[in-house]
């Protein structure tokens, strides 16, 4: 069974979109039209702006979203539709908005706005509380989760497992201090590196607390539809139809761990085995090989 799976922030680059946007008249105008919701020329900053301008949470989520939307809608082949329709969807982080509009539980432009609100509420947590993320690669899941749990009662701050990318590799969020301390920690529990990552903020984190209360007002106003094929969500892995359930799932997001790994498992699980990445950069076909090498997962040909 196919799936489509949509990459989250940090999969941007300068130029990204712009073959889509010359070759393809719908396309161009998706492209347009989310300048106009936005207010603003994105596709000049995602076409041609420099890396430190798209590395902006709040440019970054709405340009990673326009970018994986518009490559589901208009770059997967369409000689047989319904060949290539998928049976269900997943998205990391941001990217599960992105697989609620190609799933049609969200329209474009409702998801855009979301996905606009929730970048703007995350650039602003970030800025309130200096904060950080961290990858460790190579240890137990259950060593990190202890040893954050340690680190956390020490008054140096909050510091929480955020995302469980694949077996060996786990991502750890929060205060700055308190991501130093839990690094030098896991290093010394037997981790192979512990990477401080390139990120303004701890996201997927309690300190993301004030950007969830804003987004929850935003998501509670919008209309959402039972998509078309299950979307498997990031906060329990496990596939989802109910708008109302979706709804709350998305609100819980911002402070709760992604659990790709257990999104992914849950998937092969229920008949995947052919994913297809739709979006920038190759990140998630990536972690689905460690995850699991017996399925197909490759981009847009």
């Amino acid at each position: 069974m196919k799936a489509f799976v949509f990459p989250g922030q940090g999969a941007q680059f300068v130029g990204m979109g712009k073959d889509l946007y010359d070759q393809n008249p719908k396309a161009k105008e998706l492209f347009e039209k989310a300048n106009d919701i936005l207010g603003y020329s994105i596709t000049d900053i995602m076409f041609a702006g420099t890396d430190d301008d798209l590395k902006q949470t709040k440019v970054t989520q709405p340009a990673v979203f326009l970018h994986s939307v518009i490559t589901a809608l208009f770059a997967t082949p369409s000689e047989d539709p319904e060949a290539n329709k998928p049976g269900m969807m997943a998205g990391h982080s941001l990217g599960e908005f992105s697989a609620l509009v190609v799933a049609g539980a969200l329209s474009f432009e409702d998801g855009l706005r979301l996905v606009s609100a929730r970048a703007m509420a995350m650039q602003k947590a970030c800025e309130a509380q200096p904060s950080t993320m961290a990858a460790i690669i190579g240890l137990d899941n259950e060593t990190i989760e202890k040893v954050c749990a340690e680190v956390s009662q020490l008054g140096k701050g909050v510091v929480v497992p955020a995302n469980y990318n694949n077996p060996g590799q786990l991502v750890i969020s929060g205060n700055i201090e308190a991501i130093d301390e839990a690094c030098a920690r896991l290093k010394e529990a037997g981790a192979k590196r512990a990477l401080p990552l390139k990120v303004g903020g701890a996201f997927h984190s309690p300190l993301m607390q004030p950007a969830k209360d804003e987004l929850q007002q935003a998501i509670e106003h919008t209309e959402f539809h039972e998509p078309m094929c299950p979307v498997y969500q990031n906060v329990d892995g496990r596939p989802h139809t109910n708008p109302d359930e979706i709804k709350q799932n998305l609100i819980a997001q911002l402070t709760s761990p992604v659990r790709w790994t257990q999104c992914v498992e849950s998937m092969i699980q229920d008949g995947a085995d052919d994913f297809t990445e739709c979006g920038p950069g190759k990140a998630l076909q990536g972690m689905i090989a460690k995850i699991n090498r017996e399925v197909s997962a490759h981009g847009i040909a």
